[in-house]
């Protein structure tokens, strides 16, 4: 069979698994077992799937996975987090659209916290969005910010999503956490600035209101108290990776020691806290897990079939410029991220994608963290994505799909704006990641 034949059976054989809603992992497990079974000799092919799937998850680049989870699950059920952003809230005093101005902030602070969109999308949307509505705020301004805030929590470090890229790629994973840090900030003033901007020319779509003034020196006490202590802690997570003085493994670790450490002194870490902590943290934990199992195995069948090396060959032999190419690659998951979520796409594309990339004597660091960014905007692209749908579990009873992908869309084209800056500005992505030792 040729390479081609394989490919589209492979992939339609996903599509179909995926589309009755078998879940990520065993679908790429059923169909890895299907192709081990005819392409590496029956039964016995099974042997060598175990190896994989053994070798593809007992590494020490992975342990930072359920560290960050564990860390930002722990800073979630003390209430930690959620004191952050009141310490935000009464910073922000008069400015136009806010609530949604906090949004975004706050989805910055989760971020550093959780890692995980959906996660902050479900929190802030309780909080924020009937505070918006009884304010009178325009669905437009109420959905939106939160839905992009939620992005945000993967791109802002520590990202589990980008350890599972890095890891995928076989590239640095301190080089990939430090790299999306200014994307994540340039995407969070370009939310404030689109935000600020349009609530000031459309006054009426977010009402000023009257706020209560806080003085300045409670709010001094509290952001020494509140927001100092939680933030200090990724910043010496950031410190340690950037400077080369710890692993990302190593400060994975330390950042979730002294997470402990905090929520002691705050006097909040009790049996319940630690029970629903390290429950939810070894639930997500462990299916991420188990999806990388699924991808080591498909990346072996594409190799074994020839389709990585066809597919590489005929990319490198396009007579086109390689950014062309890059662009294709960012268009393929922009389409993939209106209907898979982020983890499935990389697990589909990376091991196709990284083989070219490296042919063409590019960067992967680089290439990785537009793909970061690509898809964080996946969990808002419609129809089908996974942040659109919590929104609409816990908006306002007469808020329709339409209503929640109106709001999206000019996040969206913030984001696609910011992937075509740093296509044609590297330096974007790569001058931290160059000052590392």
């Amino acid at each position: 069979m040729e390479w081609w034949a394989y490919l589209i059976l492979f992939f339609s054989s996903l599509a179909f698994l995926m589309m009755t809603g078998m879940p990520v992992a065993i679908a790429f497990l059923l169909v890895n077992m299907v192709g081990v079974y005819f392409m590496w000799g029956g039964t016995g092919g099974f042997n060598q799937l175990i190896l994989s799937i053994d070798s593809s998850i007992s590494t020490f680049v992975l342990v930072p996975v359920p560290m960050f989870i564990l860390m930002g699950a722990i800073m979630f059920h003390a209430g930690i987090a959620q004191r952050m952003i009141a310490v935000l809230d009464q910073w922000l005093g008069f400015i136009a659209g806010r609530l949604a101005v906090l949004a975004i902030g706050a989805g910055a602070v989760l971020g550093t916290l959780t890692g995980v969109a959906m996660g902050s999308v479900a929190m802030l949307g309780s909080t924020l969005t009937p505070e918006m509505e009884k304010r009178g705020y325009a669905k437009s301004m109420s959905l939106g910010p939160i839905l992009a805030s939620g992005g945000l929590a993967i791109l802002i470090p520590p990202s589990t999503l980008a350890i599972v890229l890095a890891s995928l790629g076989g590239f640095s994973v301190a080089k990939i956490l430090i790299g999306i840090i200014v994307p994540g900030i340039m995407l969070a003033v370009m939310c404030i600035g689109y935000i600020i901007i349009r609530c000031t020319l459309q006054p009426e779509i977010a009402p000023l209101y009257e706020v209560k003034a806080v003085p300045m020196r409670e709010k001094l006490r509290d952001t020494l108290f509140y927001l100092v202590p939680p933030v200090s802690i990724v910043v010496i997570i950031i410190a340690c990776i950037f400077t080369g003085v710890a692993t990302p493994t190593e400060a994975a670790a330390l950042g979730t020691f002294l997470t402990f450490i905090l929520a002691i002194l705050y006097r909040k870490l009790n049996g319940e806290v630690l029970v629903k902590g390290i429950g939810s943290a070894t639930q997500l934990s462990i299916m991420i897990l188990i999806i990388l199992t699924g991808s080591a195995g498909f990346s072996q069948l594409l190799g074994f079939s020839g389709a990585t090396a066809a597919l590489t060959e005929l990319a490198t032999d396009w007579n086109v410029h390689p950014i062309v190419l890059v662009i294709v690659m960012q268009l393929i998951v922009v389409f993939l991220g209106m209907f898979i979520e982020q983890t499935s796409i990389v697990l589909i594309t990376i091991p196709i994608f990284l083989p070219i990339i490296q042919a063409l004597g590019l960067d992967p660091i680089w290439f990785g963290i537009i793909m970061m960014v690509n898809l964080e905007m996946a969990t808002i692209t419609p129809p089908f994505g996974l942040s659109l749908f919590v929104m609409k579990g816990i908006a306002p009873r007469n808020t329709t799909m339409g209503d929640i992908y109106r709001a999206a869309l000019p996040f969206i084209v913030i984001n696609l704006v910011l992937i075509g800056l740093m296509i044609a500005f590297p330096s974007i992505t790569m001058w931290l990641p160059s000052l590392m030792p």
